[in-house]
This record gives structure tokens, C-alpha cells and sequence, in this order.
């Protein structure tokens, strides 16, 4: 006779604190129980929105190349940012300009980037943060290795490495999360999940329930949150940095959030997604969502709303005139951090790169 016996199980957790309608719907943490306390989140949210919007512009007029958009994800970033130490290292995608300002990054340098000119990412407040990453989830190992590193050292810092839905399919995913427990790392996996991995739907990349379930497969715990809720993000992303930080080991975090524009500026979305579907999302923005709660809290008014406004609009508007007065780097600096020493051929490559330049100025 066969005799069957459950040998494991597992759930996963949601948490949400602020519902699409801003109405709070679990006691709040200590740091969001003062609501005029969220408005420093409420305003780093509302810098990236006008940040983001104006790199569009820019890449659409010709003064910056192709540009990844991060609108209706803002709570999932500055809820990340603020939580992390400033020790911590970020490893993030290609959208994570939001996390990037919350720990001290100007909009100079990310504009400076995405204008051609990689000294954009030699962060002048976080220097060891690593710098965007293009390929899809090769990070994830990289933050496993640097989290190895901290540990040896016995450094209290962690790697947060950020990725997207579609990454968690990749390999590079399962291997960083599968070294990070084996070897009990301190770092924090977040998957951003917006709902589209370019052009394919959440639906038709995965049949897990969750995106992070996946954890289970590395034997470490995985929990999702509400990814437009920023008191939800900051607070179990608080709690996961913790518990890496005192030696409890890795966490995946997933963010569930929303896409609104276009995959980068070289994507147009309306080819494969329907316009009712963005419309529908709109209402769950993150933004006008803590803004509404800071107001029927009155902690906010209009008024202030569109003080805030103005000023944000200023910085950006001072930071792009500071992007498009950075002279251009000389042609040869591309080979600069190649290597510690440069190969024969590379030199004289160097050398020709860097007559022209000269004579080109005489």
C-alpha cells in the first residue's frame, strides 16, 4: 500500500497598507503613522515624474539617445531607495532612476548617461553603486558576488539587485538567488513586476501565481507587495534589509506595479497593448494616490501641491541646462576602463582615436 506524505509548503504573502482609493487598510508602520512624515516620499515620487518626463522630451528632440521610462513605478522606486543604507549597493536595471535619486544620485548624472557620456554613472554621493545594466538579469549574480564579498569582510551592508518580470526567467535569476541561499547572502532581490516584458504580457511569460514564489526554489522566503503603494514598498523592503543586515539571509521582494509609457523610447506600446488597459492602470497611480491620502489627512493642499511643482520643475529644468552644457568626452576616453593595461593594438587605436580628435580642433 502507498502511503503519500506532505514533505513541504509554502506561501507566499502580500502586503498593502494604502489601496487604489488611498484608504488605509492595515495598521500602519511606525515611520507612516504621521502622515506629514511621507511627504519627503511623496516629493522624490513626484521629482522623478517631471525627471522622466523631460528625458522623453529630450531623447524626442534629438538631445538624448534612447531612454527607458519608469512612469507609474515611482512608489516601487523610492520606497527601495529610502530604505537602503548608504552603504548598501544597488545593482540595478535600466529604469531604476527613482532609486538612484532617493540615495543621493543628481538628475545631472542620469541625464549625463542616457546623453552618451557613461561618467554619468561615477556617482559623486554613491560611488559604489553599480551603473545601469542593459543585458536582462546578468546583475543578479553580480549582486550575489559583491554580497559573498561583505559577508567575508563581515561588512554589515547588503546587495539589492532590482530586475524586472521578464528576468525571472532567465537563468542568471535562478543562479544568483540559488548561490545567495546556499551560501545565506545579504541580498534583497527585488522583482519589479510592471506587467509587460517588452512587448509580452505577464500572462503569457509565466503561469506562477506569483513572481515571488520563485524564491521557493532556492529555499529562501519570497513575499509580494503592492508596488504602487510606497508605505508597503518602504516597509517590507525595510524589513528584508534588516533581517540580510543581521545575518538572516536573502529575500525576494516583488513589487507589483504597472508599465504606463512605452518600454524605452525606441518601443511603442500601442502595438501590442490595448489603450483601456493603460486608461484602467491610471487609476492606480502612485503618485495621486499618496496624494490624496496626504491631503484628506491634511497634511497637503493644492496649494503646497503646486509650490512643489514649480520648484521640482526648476531643478529639472537647472539639471538639463547643466546635461546639455557638459562638453562631450573626447572619442578616446572609450578606452579608459577597458583595461588596467592596454593591449598593443588598443593602444595604437587609442593613439589614432586621439589624432583625429586634435586635429579635428585645429
Amino acid at each position: 500500500m502507498l502511503t503519500m506524505k506532505k514533505v513541504a509548503s509554502f506561501e507566499v504573502e502580500y502586503f498593502q497598507y494604502l489601496n487604489a482609493d488611498s484608504q488605509v487598510v492595515a495598521e500602519l508602520p511606525s515611520f507612516a503613522q504621521n502622515a506629514a512624515d511621507l511627504i519627503p516620499f511623496y516629493r522624490e515620487m513626484v521629482l522623478t515624474r517631471l525627471f522622466d518626463q523631460k528625458a522623453v522630451v529630450l531623447q524626442r528632440t534629438g538631445r538624448m539617445g534612447t531612454y527607458a521610462s519608469s512612469e507609474g513605478q515611482e512608489a516601487s522606486m523610492i520606497g527601495l531607495g529610502r530604505a537602503m543604507r548608504r552603504e548598501d549597493v544597488l545593482f540595478p536595471t535600466y529604469r531604476e532612476h527613482g532609486v538612484y535619486f532617493a540615495r543621493g544620485v543628481s538628475m545631472t548624472e542620469i541625464f549625463t548617461y542616457w546623453g552618451g557620456n557613461e561618467s554619468g554613472m561615477n556617482f559623486s554621493r554613491v560611488p559604489d553603486d553599480f551603473p545601469v545594466c542593459i543585458p536582462i538579469a546578468t546583475q543578479i549574480p553580480h549582486a550575489a558576488g559583491a554580497a559573498y564579498a561583505f559577508k567575508y569582510r563581515k561588512q554589515a551592508r547588503v546587495a539589492v539587485a532590482v530586475c524586472g518580470d521578464g528576468a525571472t526567467s532567465k537563468g542568471d535569476f535562478y543562479e544568483g538567488l540559488n548561490a545567495a541561499g546556499v551560501w545565506n547572502l545579504p541580498c534583497v532581490f527585488v522583482v519589479v513586476n510592471n506587467q509587460w516584458a517588452i512587448s509580452l504580457p505577464r500572462s503569457k511569460q509565466s503561469v506562477c501565481q506569483t513572481m515571488a514564489q520563485k524564491a521557493i526554489a532556492a529555499g529562501i522566503p519570497g513575499e509580494q507587495c503592492d508596488g504602487n503603494d510606497v508605505i508597503a514598498v518602504y516597509d517590507r523592503m525595510d524589513q528584508a534589509l534588516r533581517k540580510a543586515r543581521s545575518g538572516g539571509g536573502p529575500t525576494v521582494l516583488e513589487a507589483v506595479t504597472y508599465r504606463m509609457r512605452d518600454h524605452t523610447t525606441a518601443d511603442d506600446a500601442s502595438r501590442y497593448r490595448q489603450q483601456e488597459e493603460v486608461d484602467q492602470q491610471r487609476k492606480r497611480d502612485p503618485i495621486m494616490r499618496l496624494k490624496k491620502y496626504l491631503v484628506e489627512q491634511h497634511a497637503w493642499s493644492e496649494e503646497q501641491d503646486e509650490q512643489l511643482l514649480s520648484e521640482v520643475g526648476a531643478d529639472v529644468e537647472a539639471a538639463t541646462k547643466e546635461y546639455l552644457d557638459t562638453p562631450p568626452r573626447p572619442p578616446h576616453t572609450i578606452f579608459d576602463c577597458l583595461y588596467e593595461t592596454l593591449p598593443k593594438a588598443y593602444l595604437e587605436q587609442m593613439s589614432q582615436l586621439s589624432k583625429q580628435g586634435e586635429a579635428s580642433h585645429e
